[in-house]
């Protein structure tokens, strides 16, 4: 089964935190890429994790070729046509920078977008930008849509301030685009928020077609009431919804295994099976990648993505 994200990187401050340089990757099968991205660096606002950087906020960099991207030759080579960058921050401090990227071609067919309050006063979300993949009309209407706090993914994982996890959008009568994402044949829906104070409000949506999926699986994990301990608050599998009700049985300690590790140093992670929070039998995954949501410095949230 295709994935609609093609590539996924960590990108971490070196010693003196002046520069980015490589933490950790997903490739699958494209080792030439791989071996020119290890031995990069980004500099503040170079690049686009130094972007994101700079930016304090995601951004979707939605082609290539004559762009700031530093890889366009070796991207090009491996088929990936764009990238999302995602910084985490601890306060004004950068943890890390997670990048995704994909490939355009007529197969692929899902939505990460960017969402952004235009200014301090405003109560509602526009897309800032985003990649659709082979979904131009579902992206033409979603660029003249206009989203109230608390409507929608975008506006829910707002006003909560937490990741919001939405299966079959297009019977859900609350979703805007339910219809359009029906015709799509986008089922799953995850947002997760970065709020910057009180008045810039940035949410990244990832929208799943069935054809190629974001991930085989997707969980959020948070703290339980004593935060003690990592609980399965929700997750969603392409292949076999009813492990949720296992996963809800599960919990996980400050520091063991891939999750509790991400819940001790705030830092994001991509692991593979054998370092996952529960036990492997219940799955054939090979990969995950773990994405904090902290706020005030403290962690409210942790998505995982399962491949």
């Amino acid at each position: 089964m295709k994935t609609f994200i093609k590539v996924i990187e960590i990108w971490i401050p070196d010693k003196e935190r002046t520069q980015l340089e490589f933490g950790s990757g997903l490739y699958g099968e494209l080792t030439d890429f791989k071996n020119a991205s290890e031995r990069q660096h980004f500099a503040y606002d170079e690049g686009l994790p130094g972007k994101a950087w700079a930016a304090g906020h995601p951004l979707v960099l939605s082609r290539f070729e004559h762009s700031y991207f530093k890889r366009i030759a070796e991207a090009k080579k491996a088929g990936l046509t764009c990238g999302i960058a995602m910084p985490i921050f601890s306060g004004d401090f950068l943890l890390a920078v997670v990048v995704f990227l994909c490939g355009n071609d007529e197969e692929q067919a899902g939505a990460i977008e960017v969402w952004h309050n235009e200014g301090a006063t405003e109560n509602t979300l526009r897309v800032l930008d985003g990649y659709y993949g082979a979904l131009e009309q579902f992206e033409k209407m979603s660029g003249q849509l206009v989203i109230p706090k608390g409507h929608g993914i975008p506006g829910a994982a707002w006003d909560s301030g937490m990741p919001v996890l939405v299966e079959d959008i297009g019977r859900v009568v609350e979703y805007a685009r339910s219809a359009d994402a029906q015709k799509a044949e986008i089922g799953t829906g995850l947002g997760i928020p970065f709020i910057q104070g009180d008045k810039q409000a940035y949410v990244i949506t990832f929208l799943s077609a069935k054809a190629t999926p974001i991930a085989k699986r997707i969980q959020i994990w948070i703290p339980d009431a004593e935060r003690g301990q990592l609980v399965c608050r929700q997750s969603y599998s392409k292949n076999s919804n009813n492990l949720a009700e296992i996963f809800e049985t599960l919990t996980v300690n400050k520091g063991d295994g891939a999750l509790g590790r991400v819940w001790l140093t705030g830092m994001p992670s991509i692991s593979g099976n054998q370092e996952s929070a529960y036990n492997a039998e219940l799955d054939d995954l090979s990969s995950m990648l773990a994405i904090p949501v902290i706020e005030q410095g403290q962690l409210k949230a942790i998505v995982s993505f399962l491949f």
